[in-house]
């Protein structure tokens, strides 16, 4: 009895020390995910690669773009050169963790201003990502983004 005693006792330590971390652990998460746009907000990629595993999977609005590296040098770098600004609103992230992953699914509205004339995109997004703890540190493993135009208010 006292060893069945030891072993529900020890159970419940495990739990409590569990969920304990979680709160932290969502935090790294969502630190990572913040890096990531606030360098899109900078126009400026230096070091994102960091926040990526090296075989990780981008898909954009119904395409595979590849690897981040490949997504990056084939599409957002060259991408980012034609903006002004690239503006992120109304953000809201959900994370849960299951070790050694985590699922984040964000919303935002963002506003792009255009280098050559000024213009301004406007849409609603949505990303679904999964991050994999790698040597103590949460990495996008995969992530998928989409956005439209916001309805009118008409």
């Amino acid at each position: 009895m006292k060893m069945k005693l030891f072993f529900l006792s020890l159970a419940a330590i495990v739990a409590l020390e569990t969920q304990a971390q979680q709160p932290d652990e969502i935090n790294q998460v969502k630190q990572v995910l913040q890096s990531y746009k606030q360098a899109i907000e900078k126009l400026d990629t230096t070091g994102t690669g960091n926040l990526f595993v090296s075989e990780s999977i981008v898909i954009e609005s119904g395409k595979i773009e590849g690897r981040y590296q490949d997504y990056l040098a084939n599409h957002l770098g060259p991408e980012l050169h034609h903006f002004e600004s690239f503006k992120f609103s109304d953000y809201k992230v959900e994370v849960e963790v299951a070790l050694p992953f985590a699922f984040a699914t964000e919303t935002y509205k963002y506003t792009i201003v255009l280098n050559k004339d000024n213009s301004v995109i406007e849409r609603k997004g949505v990303a679904t990502t999964i991050l994999k703890k790698e040597n103590g540190q949460w990495k996008i493993w995969q992530t998928h983004t989409s956005a439209r135009p916001p309805k009118s208010s008409h």
